[in-house]
């Protein structure tokens, strides 16, 4: 150790060698870790762009009714519909399904979880990709059970029917259901399955 070296040249030099052998260490350690990480994160980027890949909706594919519970709202991006709570005829992107509060929400198909936003029209919104360019939204949600980034299967539970917002209060409480083919609204009845 330093301090059992007299001469103190000697000393100076061994407190150096020891204060740069211990920096070493740290920087090493520093970049043992960094690496972890790093290999970690590849690791997850590589298992979501597997789900992804493997994720092959197609224009033949089906999906899985979110909720049960009756038509509220047809989709309807040709003609106006009259929206009862807004008192007013407008276009309506997805369908509106009745559900009692507390109902279970389930995924129509396998996807990622691409973003879980709140929005005042729509509530907690849920937003799978299931693949090929084509995307779902679940809206009006309460207790939301899954995170950005989860691989779902059909029937994963995503949350529950939550309370309308203002949007949608004469409507009662609903799941809003949107279908999106590269960023653009499709008809989810299309894909539903009798």
């Amino acid at each position: 150790s330093a301090s059992s070296v007299s001469d103190p040249y000697h000393r100076k030099a061994l407190l150096e060698y020891t204060i740069l052998w211990t920096w070493e260490e740290l920087t090493l350690d520093k970049l043992d870790f960094e690496k972890e990480k790093e290999a970690e994160e590849q690791e997850q980027t590589e298992q979501t762009a597997g789900n992804s890949e493997s994720l092959n909706f197609a224009n033949g594919s089906k999906l899985l009714w979110p909720v049960e519970g009756t038509l509220l709202m047809n989709y309807s991006m040709d003609k106006t519909v009259y929206f009862s709570t807004l008192d007013q005829f407008k276009y309506n992107p997805a369908l509106v399904i009745s559900g009692e509060k507390g109902d279970q929400v389930i995924s129509s198909a396998p996807g990622i979880v691409k973003s879980i936003d709140k929005t005042a029209e729509t509530g907690t919104t849920v937003n799978v990709d299931i693949g090929s360019g084509y995307e779902l939204f679940y809206g009006q949600l309460d207790d939301v059970r899954v995170k950005t980034g989860d691989y779902v299967d059909s029937k994963t539970v995503l949350g529950y029917v939550g309370e309308p917002t203002i949007y949608y209060s004469v409507e009662g409480a609903n799941v809003y259901f949107e279908m999106r083919k590269d960023g653009e609204s499709v008809n989810p009845m299309d894909y539903l399955v009798e």
